[in-house]
């Protein structure tokens, strides 16, 4: 199966997606910062540079889009149908690093608070975030 959109529109489209200061990512930051959290973001010194560090809590969080992240079961993760074997091995290495990257934050003693994009849609959000919350203080 060929490619709906020419190879120039493709890159385009490729090259607008956003790596760090993602709508979810801002989301969950303006809502800790609102609580009185303090946090520094995509440390270079921890492993995978995770998008939220709250050092006084030794607490990190992971907010992973569903696709990029291979979020199983959501509707929001869906394995294009042109270049199906690239993006399933892109996807499962992704998954890979997320894991490696995940334990090695634990072996040093790190709590690991994952956010998939789905479970901060509209109808979800509020309740993801009180979680966040007593998943950090407790």
């Amino acid at each position: 199966m060929t490619d709906v959109h020419s190879k120039e529109v493709r890159s385009y489209n490729m090259s607008q997606i956003k790596g760090k200061n993602t709508k979810p990512e801002v989301l969950v930051r303006k809502f800790l910062h609102s609580k009185g959290f303090r946090f520094r973001l995509h440390d270079k010194n921890l492993p995978g540079k995770p998008d939220i560090v709250l050092p006084k809590y030794k607490t990190v969080i992971q907010v992973h889009g569903c696709f990029w992240h291979g979020h199983e079961g959501c509707r929001y993760f869906v394995i294009p149908k042109t270049k199906t074997e690239w993006w399933i091995e892109k996807i499962n290495g992704t998954k890979q690093r997320d894991f490696e990257n995940r334990k090695k934050l634990q072996e040093m003693g790190w709590k690991v608070i994952e956010l998939w994009e789905c479970e901060l849609k509209k109808e979800k959000v509020d309740k993801t975030l009180v979680a966040v919350l007593k998943s950090i203080v407790l």
